[in-house]
Order: structure tokens, then sequence, then C-alpha cells
């Protein structure tokens, strides 16, 4: 696991940096800055883990299948992976996520 952040492939304006690994039914968590304007991936996408958004700083918009949810600081939302989804930030500042990566 490396220290470094990255940009997700098919992502703009997103950094994350891996925070642990898997834990029992927790596979992996992560710390994101996303960019005014930012967000991933485009198109949305599934995959067969759920996850669980937590929003330290900002606001974001979680977009679940057809249906938009915005989430403020200090709120979470959880995310069925197999539901066509993305995060985008269209806030006015940098948003903090930590997204948690857990077994369905």
């Amino acid at each position: 696991m490396g220290n470094a952040f990255i940009t997700p492939e098919g992502h703009t304006g997103f950094l994350a940096k891996k925070l642990f690994n898997e834990m029992g039914r927790i596979h992996w968590g992560a710390l994101a800055y996303i960019e005014k304007d930012g967000g991933g991936p485009a198109g949305n996408h599934t995959h067969p883990d759920n996850h669980i958004f937590i929003v330290v700083d900002g606001e974001v918009e979680i977009i679940l299948d057809q249906e938009s949810h915005v989430v403020k600081k200090d709120e979470m939302f959880f995310v069925d992976g197999m539901i066509p989804h993305s995060i985008w930030n269209h806030g006015a500042d940098t948003a903090e996520v930590i997204k948690i990566s857990v077994e369905r």
C-alpha cells in the first residue's frame, strides 16, 4: 500500500490515498480530495463491493442509478456496488471524503 495520492482511472480533479486494506468484511478504505467539478467515474459504474462514503468537509453529489443524492459535511451515504453510481463535487470548495469498501 503506497503513501501517494493518485487519480483513479476515469476520474478528474480527484485525488485519493488508500488508508487500509482488507479487514474482515471491510476490504479497504481511502481518503479522497475531490476538487470543484471533479469526481467520477464518467458514465457511472458497478462492482461487487459496496461503499460507505463519509463526507469530512464540503459536500458531494452521489448519483445512484438515476437518482441524485447530496451528502454534506459530517454525513454518510451507503452505496450498493451493483447499482450504477458515481460521486461528484459541484460545491464551491474541494470536498474531503472517506470511502470504505465493504463486502456485499
